[in-house]
């Protein structure tokens, strides 16, 4: 096999996950070329913050306060484009 990474061995042109999430192809004359494959969030509010999690190899946005939950718009966080607040058509009134 043209190719040894992280111990095993492959072919050219076969592409596979490694251990540290990067997408790997086997290339010739170059040898293994890997590059990331998850999306790196970049414009979010600062009372949250990027969770990684290694075995699924995604990215999400939680709140810093309790990691558990997720980054969303609330009353008391307002964000977005121009932190504008979401039109009332979209909000249940008199409930």
């Amino acid at each position: 096999a043209p190719c040894e990474y992280e111990g095993k061995q492959f072919s050219l042109g076969e592409s596979w996950l490694s251990t540290n999430c990067l997408l790997c192809t086997c290339l010739h004359p170059i040898g293994v070329g890997c590059c990331e494959t998850t999306q790196h969030p970049i414009d979010f509010p600062d009372w949250c913050e990027a969770h990684y999690d290694s075995q699924t190899c995604q990215i999400s946005v939680v709140q810093k306060a309790n990691p558990s939950l997720p980054c969303v718009k609330s009353v008391e966080h307002e964000w977005g484009s121009a932190g504008t607040p979401e039109p009332l058509a979209n909000k249940v009134l008199g409930a």
